[in-house]
């Protein structure tokens, strides 16, 4: 049994393939440990065409938003902390474009675009993301949720 994080589309895809390292919610946990990415069945596909989701997708070989997995385990990591973020930098365009950390970490460039950083929020720094070889079908739940199946890197 493994503690598991539905994500929606593409930013399931982005842990999966390391470009995006910190996950952002509007809830802390206490958990700490191996974690499960799971994504959900829901597609934000006017997302995927957007700067810098389209570059980085592509780059990972996902040339449309028909290629993202769904509805399926796709890449294990290890939640390492939960910080709140306490300060943002906002660009001329009122966009944020920094974010400060609880623990003073600043987070910029493509990790601000693919999180929300919001002050309040929460920031869920992962490690160790590997993908699967395989996703695995199942159905998604709110909140963490405990997988029962088998997991094979």
């Amino acid at each position: 049994m493994m503690k598991t994080l539905s994500i929606i589309q593409p930013w399931a895809t982005l842990i999966a393939t390391g470009e995006k390292r910190i996950e952002t919610r509007s809830w802390a946990t206490k958990y700490r440990g191996p974690l499960l990415i799971h994504s959900s069945k829901k597609i934000e596909k006017f997302i995927c065409d957007k700067e810098p989701f389209y570059s980085t997708l592509h780059s990972n070989g996902i040339d449309s938003f028909e290629k993202l997995p769904i509805g399926a385990i796709i890449a294990r990591c290890n939640l390492v902390d939960c910080l709140k973020i306490i300060d943002w930098e906002l660009g001329d365009n009122l966009r944020i474009i920094g974010a400060t950390l609880e623990n003073d970490q600043k987070v910029s460039g493509n990790e601000v675009e693919f999180g929300n950083y919001c002050l309040e929020r929460y920031a869920w720094i992962l490690e160790d993301v590997e993908i699967l070889k395989e996703p695995i079908p199942a159905k998604g739940k709110l909140n963490l949720w405990n997988f029962r199946g088998e997991i094979e890197t």
